[in-house]
């Protein structure tokens, strides 16, 4: 090959295959298929790769090369390979023999993928159509994959088919309405937040909402080693199948991602106790109905001592879950949330207090709306951190007017909104805490250093105009000035129609 693929060369290629299903299947449905195949053929070429290497390596010899490839990271059945389905495109039971070569995949590689493809179906007749259209659809979904050569050796970077099959994942979150919001974190919302963070080296880091594994992949490389363990659940089978192979494709083999609901069932546990970390980042539901409130005061973890968050709004349940899996002294926690968490009261407002009482709210930030795939309204990023010591002061942000509009989303600009949300964080932690009553701007019309004193003055309301002053003074009209520039254009205007006429005449036509 004399030209290598680059990010944009894969991602066309790879958006084209889903030509296959588009308009006739709902995205939701047939992204697990293209994801799927887009991993079986990674793995393929990845294979392919180290054959050839091996076979140049060691001259043939059949018996040196089968034990090198015995070492690999994965294995590959002869019978799960790519280019063995391909062969067998046109065969009658062509969605079962998908399924065949994937089970054989999956019991090859337990460690890594046991359980990976048990809630994807290539032969369903409810989604691919009866047999005659479902054979048509795999085949041609075959023979697009067929002209995507991803040998590593092809490639330019290490990274591109991971993020290939992130790009994917957007690409259907943006068309898949409401439902997209269950398996991703827009990109840059994940980027501010992993970013906020800061992970450093030795730190675990947990997202109990994962998803799709986006926001745990950005943490992970904002700490710039390897030098980390991930961990996060997923409570939708299929969407915990997406992350299984987003870590998988990204050579984060060593992530923990667990099936179940984080909530009524943690599955992230050591002994019979949660397991602790040092970073926990999430952008769980917002607002869940029916999150479990009715088992949460017999809670054999004690995570809702603080109160016990209403049962049609599951995002302080969220919230309390990841402050409680944080080491205590060390932990931090960044959460995406509706501004709602902001200054509802009752049961939601107690826990709100007490959360501040403890010392452990750091930052408040309120994002711009439209965001979001599925719905429109703003959000807020609450930081919360278990080391502020003596430091009781709380950072306010509104950076809901700096982001690039979109046609249907808008979206945060890496250089410029990300940016100036990060500096000013980070210059509110290493700047001295306040030692007066009151607080300070910081920036006006963006950002403001609130003490407890003004939080209680407010009534541990969070909620942002109340500590950030956007108003914007309406300008002053003066009338007479007004009135007398509307003479002078009438006057202006009566001389252009004047000399028209007289142009007019001249020309004869009137």
């Amino acid at each position: 090959m004399d030209k290598k693929l680059d990010q944009s060369d894969i991602n066309r290629i790879v958006w084209k295959a889903c030509d296959t299903f588009r308009g006739t299947i709902d995205a939701t449905q047939y992204k697990d298929y293209i994801l799927t195949m887009l991993f079986l053929k990674y793995v393929t070429d990845v294979w392919k790769d180290k054959r050839t290497a091996y076979v140049e390596k060691y001259k043939n010899d059949e018996v040196r090369i089968e034990r090198a490839l015995r070492s690999e990271r994965f294995q590959l059945p002869a019978e799960s390979s790519f280019d063995t389905l391909f062969e067998q495109r046109n065969e009658s039971n062509l969605g079962e023999l998908i399924n065949i070569a994937l089970e054989k995949l999956e019991d090859a590689n337990r460690s890594k993928l046991e359980r990976v493809f048990r809630n994807i179906d290539f032969n369903s007749e409810a989604n691919l159509g009866q047999t005659k259209d479902r054979n048509r659809r795999l085949k041609n979904l075959l023979v697009d994959f067929s002209e995507l050569d991803i040998q590593p050796s092809h490639l330019e970077g290490n990274d591109i088919i991971g993020d290939a099959y992130e790009f994917l994942i957007a690409k259907f979150a943006s068309d898949a309405g409401k439902k997209a919001g269950d398996f991703y974190t827009p990109s840059e919302v994940s980027t501010l937040l992993a970013k906020l963070l800061a992970p450093e080296p030795g730190n675990r880091l947990c997202d109990p909402t994962c998803g799709s594994g986006s926001l745990l992949i950005k943490m992970g490389r904002e700490v710039g080693s390897n030098n980390f363990s991930l961990y996060g659940q997923e409570n939708n089978g299929s969407t915990w199948a997406l992350a299984r192979m987003n870590m998988f494709l990204h050579e984060f083999d060593n992530a923990t991602i667990e099936w179940g609901d984080t909530i009524n069932n943690p599955k992230l546990l050591e002994g019979d106790q949660l397991m602790k970390f040092h970073v926990v980042g999430a952008n769980p539901p917002f607002s869940l109905d029916k999150w479990g409130a009715e088992d949460a005061l017999a809670d054999q973890y004690n995570r809702f001592h603080r109160g016990v968050p209403p049962k049609s709004k599951g995002d302080f349940a969220f919230i309390t879950h990841m402050i409680e899996t944080t080491y205590e002294d060390i932990g931090r926690v960044g959460v995406i949330v509706p501004h709602g968490v902001l200054f509802r009261g009752s049961t939601e407002g107690k826990i709100r207090e007490q959360l501040i009482k403890e010392n452990l709210l750091e930052a408040v930030i309120g994002l711009p709306a439209n965001l979001f795939f599925g719905t429109g309204i703003p959000a807020a990023i609450l930081i919360f951190n278990r080391a502020k010591g003596e430091n009781k002061d709380v950072l306010f942000v509104d950076a809901s007017r700096e982001y690039e509009a979109g046609k249907n989303q808008n979206r945060l600009r890496e250089d410029k909104d990300i940016a100036h949300i990060v500096s000013s964080y980070r210059a509110f932690k290493t700047a001295e805490p306040l030692t007066k009553e009151k607080g300070v701007i910081l920036e006006e019309k963006y950002s403001y250093r609130a003490t407890v004193t003004d939080i209680v003055a407010n009534e541990y309301n969070l909620n942002i105009p109340r500590y950030v002053d956007t108003f914007e003074e309406e300008t002053v009209v003066d009338i007479k000035a007004t009135q007398a520039n509307i003479e002078d254009l009438k006057k202006q205007l009566s001389a252009v129609e004047i000399q028209m006429e007289n142009y007019l005449k001249e020309l004869k036509i009137i």
